[in-house]
């Protein structure tokens, strides 16, 4: 038979005795089956994998395979590379789920602008304020309506962080029922890490607000919100030594209240933003342009 298909005995001998014993993985070289260990002694697959499921079971189970391959080697004295622990992992089907890719947001610049009535431009902007018993800082971050003057909405805490701005930022929509609308205000900020975080910046593409950021430097690019902090602090956080964040919280608190309802605004004339808003809905004062 081997004489009729043109095949030698030693051939065929030789492939019967080596090449059906072993394995083959997407048609690269053979798997040898075992790893060696520092003293040179083999270590089966097996056996490996014995050790990869005891280790996903206890504290290293947040892992991926290339941190399995660390711990392999420094606590049983393995000499094995990552590609190989990647392949076992894949067999008992153990691998960590693939970081999902971070979306870059291109950074858009503040344009000049000519603001002709409400919701069209947004500022936001954090300010600090020092609670002088208990020795730390609290966070004020808020949301001005450029033409009201309005502090649509705030997050006051004692961190502040991407996901409080985008937070503040769908409440200060549904106050202003501007879910249902196609038109939404730009928002513009300044590049505090709390306005480039991917969490803010996915919640203004899912929202539909388009977020513009100001050059470094330029605060008179948000110069309503720093004319706003201007404000709170020369009425509010000058006037008061907070005892505790509670005490501050209440305080700070009752002057947005008071900054929205009754202060008076020299330019929105002589109203306090909530009356300049009804009158602009009454027609009983006349509209402006403001140039920022």
């Amino acid at each position: 038979m081997l004489r009729i298909v043109g095949v030698s005995e030693q051939t065929y001998y030789y492939r019967k005795k080596h090449l059906k014993s072993q394995r083959v993985y997407n048609g690269g070289r053979p798997i040898p089956g075992f790893s060696l260990d520092q003293k040179q002694q083999p270590v089966s697959d097996e056996q490996i994998k014995e050790w990869l499921m005891e280790l996903i079971t206890g504290d290293e189970s947040i892992y991926g395979y290339r941190k399995l391959t660390l711990c392999l080697k420094r606590q049983y004295g393995l000499v094995i590379n990552k590609k190989k622990v990647y392949r076992l992992c894949q067999e008992l089907d153990i691998l960590q789920p693939q970081r999902r890719k971070r979306i870059h947001y291109p950074r858009k610049l503040a344009n000049n602008r000519e603001i002709r009535a409400s919701n069209q431009l947004w500022e936001m902007d954090v300010k600090y304020g020092y609670i002088a018993v208990e020795q730390r800082f609290f966070f004020l971050l808020s949301i001005i309506d450029v033409y009201d003057r309005s502090i649509i909405d705030y997050h006051m805490g004692l961190s502040c962080e991407g996901k409080h701005a985008a937070q503040i930022l769908q409440r200060a929509l549904w106050k202003r029922q501007l879910f249902e609308k196609e038109q939404r205000p730009v928002i513009r900020t300044d590049n505090g890490p709390q306005f480039i975080s991917h969490a803010f910046e996915e919640a203004c593409l899912n929202l539909k607000v388009e977020h513009e950021r100001i050059p470094p430097k330029t605060p008179n690019k948000n110069a309503h919100i720093e004319a706003f902090h201007a404000i709170l602090e020369q009425d509010c956080l000058s006037r008061h030594e907070f005892d505790s964040y509670q005490d501050a919280y209440r305080i700070v608190s009752d002057y947005l209240l008071f900054y929205n309802q009754r202060r008076i605004h020299g330019s929105l004339y002589d109203l306090s933003p909530s009356e300049f808003l009804q009158a602009i809905r009454l027609q009983a004062v006349k509209p402006f342009v403001i140039k920022v």
